[in-house]
Parts: C-alpha cells; sequence; structure tokens
C-alpha cells in the first residue's frame, strides 16, 4: 500500500521508500523514515495534497510524492470524514 491510499484518519508504518534520491533525502528529512508510524489528518479536496502527522510533526505532501512512499497498514483503524 502507498501513502496516497490512505484514507483520513488511518495509521500505517513506513515500510520503504522508493523515490529518486532527492525526493528520497527530502522526504528523509521531513521525518518519513522506515518503521516511522505516520497519520493521515486530511485529505485536500480535488485530490490535492495530504495532510500528514509523523510523531508530532505534521507534513503537507502532494500525492505524486506520497506514491513514493510503502506503508503497512495497522489494524483497528478510526474512521473519519474527509474535509
Amino acid at each position: 500500500m502507498h501513502l496516497d491510499a490512505l484514507k483520513p484518519g488511518q495509521t500505517a508504518i513506513i515500510d520503504r521508500i522508493h523515490a529518486e534520491q532527492a525526493l528520497s533525502q527530502r522526504l528523509s528529512a521531513l521525518g518519513f523514515r522506515s518503521g516511522k508510524q505516520l497519520e493521515v489528518i486530511r485529505q485536500a479536496a480535488f485530490n490535492g495534497p495530504l495532510h500528514v502527522r509523523i510523531g508530532s510533526t505534521d507534513v503537507i505532501i502532494r500525492l505524486q510524492d506520497a506514491k513514493a512512499i510503502h506503508l503497512h497498514p495497522l489494524p483497528h483503524q478510526k474512521e473519519s470524514t474527509t474535509v
């Protein structure tokens, strides 16, 4: 599963990042690393960027960049409505 498929309110663990070096380094600098847990807070309208929380850090990420992040979804996730 990729980050762009995660719905608001869902959490997952980052498995790996499959991107070109520049994007991989930028994502790592923002806190996207293997083993880190993240939660999708909301998604902007019209397939806009995702608001993601990693630990105590909130990040806005483009959908095309989110597709490079592979995840393991966590069980017992709460449902949330889109904004």
